[in-house]
């Protein structure tokens, strides 16, 4: 059960647990700021106006080229 909650996943891509963590959690809290920077365009449309769409493509990059 642990094996399979925990170790599968980053076995399966050639990763142990803490480089999986590493990874998506940093995968992660770029994605939140993404995410701030849309909303702060949102807001204010001048602002962040390709920060958001540029760090998407840089993360889509990154997976694909694993």
């Amino acid at each position: 059960m642990f094996g399979r909650l925990f170790l599968d996943h980053p076995r399966s891509v050639d990763e142990s647990y803490f480089e999986h963590l590493l990874f998506a959690g940093g995968f992660a809290l770029r994605l939140l700021g993404a995410g701030v920077a849309a909303l702060v365009h949102a807001l204010v449309p001048c602002l962040f106006e390709k920060t958001a769409s540029q760090m998407i493509t840089q993360m889509h990059d990154q997976i694909h080229n694993r």
